[in-house]
């Protein structure tokens, strides 16, 4: 309101290009900007009204004795270490076989080693089939034929984004077949004057990334920016497991996947903190490092404070770091982050 912006509340769908209808009111304007995020998705099986989604986990009025969580991305693996640490006993079921599809290797099995040595009890390749209640109990019937008897299930499958009775094909606006919306340069969506940003486009759904989206639209529209356009590459990106995760560039898969030659940089260690403590949690970090270029590929960590100290080795990613220039930095002493400036 301080900036001068008009506020609607209801909902939006669209009657033509340049008209909106909310509820009982239509408004008019030369540009139109659809950022309406994502909502999670359930799986249509049977007894799904008894499992719930992030929207509704926080409304729980007591904390589980034993959850059930389906799926394996960030929402699955974060919620799965919040209520082990409430604790409350936590099974974890994803049908591939590993979690946090995407990065490196070595991250997700160091993961999964220290949450098999936490008490987390973890199912693979297999999947939620049916849910039956039995008066507090939920008899989760799962697809390798195994029954877990849980009083909370979570389903942490995805997202999907928010275009429903937004009336897009009316207007023509192109969607891809996932449901989210078609973008090109400049967030333009098939429609010249709509724009769409965020989860509910196709490009990376991270909060950061939406927030850089939004920032680099308003200065291409209203600022004279000749290209709206970001860079993709190069996103660091944190799982707040316990440890946590960091990550930015290309994990080693991928590198190869690109038809780099790469040399790989490895440290496990336990952290002095850790140490002292006589606490058995280890931390492992990893450069992948291009051979031809000596260019700086992936950053990896998994570890006490992972995320906090990845946002700097973001900077030098992007700033086209090589490996010889982290040879050449000066580590602090006693840091976890100095091990990245020394492996050879």
């Amino acid at each position: 309101e301080k900036a001068g912006v008009t506020y609607y509340s209801g909902h939006a769908s669209l009657k033509d290009p340049h008209t909106i209808q909310i509820d009982n009111t239509v408004v008019t304007a030369d540009k139109i900007l659809i950022a309406t995020g994502g909502t999670p998705r359930k799986d249509m099986i049977p007894g799904a009204e008894h499992t719930l989604t992030s929207d509704e986990i926080f409304h729980l009025k007591q904390q589980p004795e034993h959850i059930l969580i389906i799926g394996g991305g960030y929402v699955a693996v974060e919620f799965a270490h919040i209520f082990h640490g409430m604790g409350s006993k936590v099974s974890l079921c994803y049908r591939g076989d590993l979690f946090l599809r995407g990065f490196d290797d070595d991250i997700r099995e160091t993961l999964k080693e220290e949450m098999i040595k936490q008490g987390i009890d973890l199912h693979f390749n297999c999947d939620l089939a049916g849910v039956e209640k039995d008066q507090d109990t939920l008899l989760a019937r799962m697809s390798s034929g195994k029954t877990v008897e849980c009083d909370t299930i979570l389903s942490a499958i995805g997202r999907v984004p928010n275009t429903q009775g937004l009336n897009l094909d009316e207007v023509g606006v192109d969607l891809c077949p996932n449901g989210q919306i078609k973008i090109g340069d400049n967030f333009q969506t098939s429609v010249p004057n709509i724009y769409a940003l965020g989860d509910v486009a196709n490009k990376v759904p991270l909060t950061p990334v939406a927030t850089a989206e939004g920032q680099s639209l308003a200065y291409h529209l209203f600022a004279d920016k000749q290209s709206a356009d970001i860079s993709y590459e190069n996103i660091a990106t944190a799982v707040f497991s316990q440890p946590p995760i960091a990550t930015v560039g290309y994990s080693e898969h991928e590198a190869e996947g690109l038809g780099h030659e790469i040399t790989v940089f490895k440290t496990r260690f336990r952290s002095m903190k850790y140490i002292l403590a006589e606490r058995d949690e280890k931390i492992l970090m990893k450069l992948v490092v291009c051979k031809k270029t000596d260019k700086v590929l992936g950053v990896h960590m998994i570890g006490l404070d992972a995320p906090e100290i990845m946002q700097g080795f973001a900077v030098a990613l992007n700033a086209g770091a090589t490996k010889a220039d982290f040879d050449r930095t000066i580590g602090i002493h006693p840091t976890s982050a100095e091990e990245f400036v020394t492996m050879k």
